[in-house]
């Protein structure tokens, strides 16, 4: 049993010096990094792209509103050859050659300016909403940054901590084998070898999702060794 504790107390001296070598990300955080992944999120996220084209469209919209002004306006004009007599007994206002005309729709009239006023307030905030996307964008390529970098840090110390926990395993493996342990340490060191292993193969797979959300909201891969 005593075999037992040194053997827990070594291998949590090993794994504390390793997380103490690792335990803070903040001298790994690259304003500039940050800076270019932003850069590149808004240049090429695709609910971004989506966003602008929404915004773009209500945009148009406020040109189209003005221009349907000229909706209420109805032009029309009637020729009368010029051989024909000049009095007409159904119309006798009718004179030869062309006359012109112009109908104004008064409904349509008053309804414009209330058309054109919706059609700016609708691009206003799709304007705001854009302002507002591009706020949140910051915040979680930032929140994405730190997590990849977080489970950049957690895998090298369970990697490093893998790595002594076999180190342990391997050297009480050779004093078993000389009789100078025992069966339990042994095991003991066989179970702690596949705790260190299972945590680090899951802190494999926690990093590269992290990698991957990163990597899809800025729209490209990161380069090695960042």
């Amino acid at each position: 049993m005593k075999n037992i504790s040194v053997i827990a107390l070594l291998l949590f001296v090993l794994g504390g010096a390793s997380v103490s070598a690792q335990e803070s990300i903040l001298g790994q955080v690259n304003k500039t990094d940050i800076e270019q992944y932003i850069a590149l999120a808004k240049q090429n996220y695709v609910k971004r792209k989506i966003q602008g084209v929404s915004t773009e469209a209500l945009k148009n919209d406020v040109t189209m509103a003005k221009i349907s002004y000229l909706d209420i306006f109805n032009a029309s004009y009637f020729y009368r050859p010029q051989n024909n007599t000049v009095i007409d007994p159904v119309n006798p206002y009718n004179i030869n050659g062309f006359q012109f005309g112009v109908n104004i729709n008064l409904g349509a009239l008053l309804q414009k300016p209330y058309m054109v006023k919706k059609a700016k307030a609708n691009y206003k905030v799709a304007q705001l909403e854009a302002l507002d996307f591009d706020t949140q964008l910051v915040v979680e390529v930032k929140k994405r940054y730190y997590n990849y970098l977080q489970e950049k840090a957690r895998l090298k110390v369970l990697t490093q901590s893998a790595s002594d926990s076999k180190g342990v395993a391997e050297s009480l493996r050779r004093k078993f084998e000389r009789s100078e342990t025992s069966l339990e340490v042994f095991n003991q060191s066989r179970v702690t070898q596949s705790s260190a292993e299972t945590l680090k193969v899951e802190a494999e797979g926690n990093y590269l999702k992290a990698k991957d959300l990163l990597e899809e909201i800025i729209g490209q891969e990161i380069p090695e060794g960042k």
